[in-house]
């Protein structure tokens, strides 16, 4: 097994909980290094690939923001509804913040939960580039952030966003979707989330307007709880909950 590996990147200004980033341990090595002005995640075993890294400035998601649909994505239509058309949203699965990063770029106030420490210096790192860009920097600020708790679990029980988003790590399929080099590191990196029932249950108590759950299509409902709606696309389904004790 391996620990993972830190080349020419401070710990110390990113805020890094080191004790809990020295506990992971992998089956390849992976390395966190500072290349061309951002950090990234290597797999070395594979040298020829290039690393991961969040970048909300260009690339597919530069494509996205600009190209991709506005409201009428998909995951726009999940976390929409005609009673709050920009929510304040909670991505309780931050990931590599892509999901966030279409809310946040048609207005909604998003706050990212995110329990990997590899993860988070990925975001934290996406995060500081994108909020230096002239062209993003000023919406991004209003608009992404990444929150101190680790998950929302962390939270009270208050109700203290309009949406909930959950898009929980499942287990490896021979889909062709799941065979990129990303998806593969974060299947070794993050491994399953083994608590996404109770991340629901959190879900429902502290979401005003709703809560939304990406699912591979065809999968289960999560926790076994049927939704009140669901939003199919060709590889996923959307499902939409009614939260507890809702105020509309």
């Amino acid at each position: 097994m391996y620990k993972i590996q830190i080349a020419n990147i401070n710990l110390t200004d990113l805020g890094v909980n080191e004790d809990l980033l020295n506990s992971y341990e992998f089956e390849v090595p992976y390395r966190l290094q500072w290349h061309d002005e951002h950090i990234e995640l290597r797999n070395l075993v594979k040298p020829k690939e290039k690393g991961i890294f969040v970048d909300f400035v260009n690339g597919k998601l530069a494509w996205r923001r600009l190209h991709g649909g506005g409201s009428g994505q998909a995951v726009a239509k999940a976390v929409f509804s005609k009673k709050k058309e920009k929510p304040a949203v909670y991505d309780a699965t931050g990931g590599l913040g892509r999901d966030a990063f279409v809310l946040a770029s048609l207005d909604c106030v998003v706050t990212m939960f995110e329990r990997n420490e590899i993860v988070r210096i990925l975001l934290k790192d996406g995060l500081r580039r994108g909020y230096e860009n002239s062209d993003i920097g000023e919406m991004l600020r209003k608009n992404l952030t990444l929150s101190d708790h680790r998950s929302i679990l962390e939270l009270s029980d208050e109700k203290s966003c309009d949406v909930v988003y959950l898009d929980p790590m499942y287990p490896k399929s021979n889909s062709t979707a799941l065979v990129k080099k990303d998806m593969q590191a974060f299947h070794d990196i993050v491994g399953l989330d083994l608590d996404s029932d109770m991340l629901l249950s959190k879900a429902l108590r502290i979401a005003r307007h709703r809560v939304s759950v990406k699912r591979p299509k065809g999968a289960d409902f999560l926790a076994n709880v049927k939704s009140s709606s669901s939003i199919e696309t060709k590889s996923h389904r959307f499902d939409i909950y009614v939260p507890f004790n809702n105020e509309q």
